[in-house]
C-alpha cells in the first residue's frame, strides 16, 4: 500500500483584524498570522490559529471566515469588546493603511494551555503586532520551530526581544540591493538561522549566514496587494516543512503571492 504524504502542522498565533476599506465599505478578515494559516491550508497543509476576537459582529465574522477556510480555531477566544480593525484605502491597487484600532487584541497573551497546544505543531508563525515576543523563550524551549514577521522594523523593541528565539525571520524592505543585504546581515546576527526580505516587485532576498539567495516575482495582474507578503511567507514556510531548499521555498512563496495579488482583500 502506498504511504500517504505527511501533512505538516503549522500554528499561527497573534494578531487578527478586519481590513476595512473606508471608501467602499468593504471589510475583509485578515491579520498576518491569520493570513499565513489560511494560505497554508490553500497550499494543502494543515493550520491552526490562536488568538482573540471581540464579542461584536466582526468577531463572529472573523471566526466564521477563518473556520470556513479549513483552519482549526479551537484556540481562538472571544472576549467582551471590539475586534481589531485596520482602516485601509486602495490607491492604484496598492493598499495604504490608516488608523489601527486594536480592540481586544491589545491585551492578548498566550496562556499555558495555548503554548501546550502550539508545541504540538511542526512550526509556529507569529509577528510584530502579536504580543507574543515575551513568551517566545518558553515556546522555543519546547523544541518547536518559530517564524516571526518583523515587517520593516528591525530595530523595533518587539523584534529585538523576539529575534534571539526565532528560526526564520521575515521582513519587507524596498531599498537597494546592498542596503537589503546589510539589513539581512544585521538581522541574522541577532539569532535567526535564516533572514528573508520581500521587496515588492523586486522579488525577494534570503540570507542563511553564509550565502544570499535572490528570486524574482511571478508576473501577474495586480488587483490588491493586501496579503501578498503574508502569502509569500506561507509559501516559503510550507516549502521548508516539506524539505525544499531555499531557492525552491522562494519560488513557492512568489507563486503563492501572485495568486493573492489577483483578487481584492487578503483572502
Amino acid at each position: 500500500m502506498k504511504s500517504m504524504e505527511r501533512r505538516y502542522k503549522l500554528a499561527a498565533v497573534g494578531d487578527n483584524c478586519m481590513d476595512v476599506y473606508d471608501r467602499t465599505g468593504e471589510a475583509y478578515p485578515g491579520g498576518n498570522p491569520v493570513n499565513v494559516a489560511v494560505y497554508t491550508v490553500r497550499l494543502g497543509g494543515t493550520a491552526s490559529y490562536t488568538g482573540v476576537v471581540g464579542s461584536d459582529r466582526y468577531g463572529a465574522l472573523m471566526r466564521e471566515a477563518i473556520a470556513g477556510k479549513g483552519v482549526d480555531v479551537s484556540h481562538l477566544r472571544t472576549e467582551p469588546g471590539a475586534t481589531a480593525v485596520s482602516h485601509v484605502e486602495l490607491v492604484d491597487g496598492d493598499r495604504v493603511f490608516g488608523e489601527y484600532d486594536e480592540g481586544v487584541m491589545e491585551h492578548f497573551r498566550m496562556t499555558q494551555e495555548d503554548m501546550d497546544f502550539l508545541a504540538g505543531h511542526d512550526l509556529v508563525v507569529t509577528g510584530l503586532w502579536s504580543h507574543t515576543a515575551p513568551d517566545l523563550p518558553q515556546l522555543k524551549a519546547r523544541g518547536v520551530k518559530i517564524a516571526f514577521d518583523c515587517a520593516d522594523k528591525l530595530g523595533d523593541p518587539r523584534a529585538e526581544q523576539a529575534l534571539p528565539y526565532v528560526d526564520y525571520a521575515f521582513f519587507s524592505h524596498d531599498g537597494e540591493m546592498e542596503q537589503v543585504r546589510e539589513f539581512l546581515r544585521a538581522a541574522h546576527a541577532k539569532g535567526p538561522a535564516l533572514a528573508v526580505a520581500t521587496r515588492g516587485e523586486r522579488g525577494s532576498l534570503a540570507f542563511d549566514g553564509e550565502r544570499f539567495f535572490e528570486h524574482g516575482i511571478v508576473p501577474c495582474k495586480v488587483v490588491d496587494t493586501m496579503g501578498a507578503g503574508d502569502s509569500f511567507i506561507a509559501g516559503f514556510l510550507y516549502g521548508l516543512l516539506r524539505g525544499m531548499d531555499i531557492p525552491g521555498c522562494m519560488a513557492q512563496g512568489a507563486q503563492c503571492s501572485s495568486i493573492t495579488l489577483g483578487y481584492g482583500g487578503a483572502w
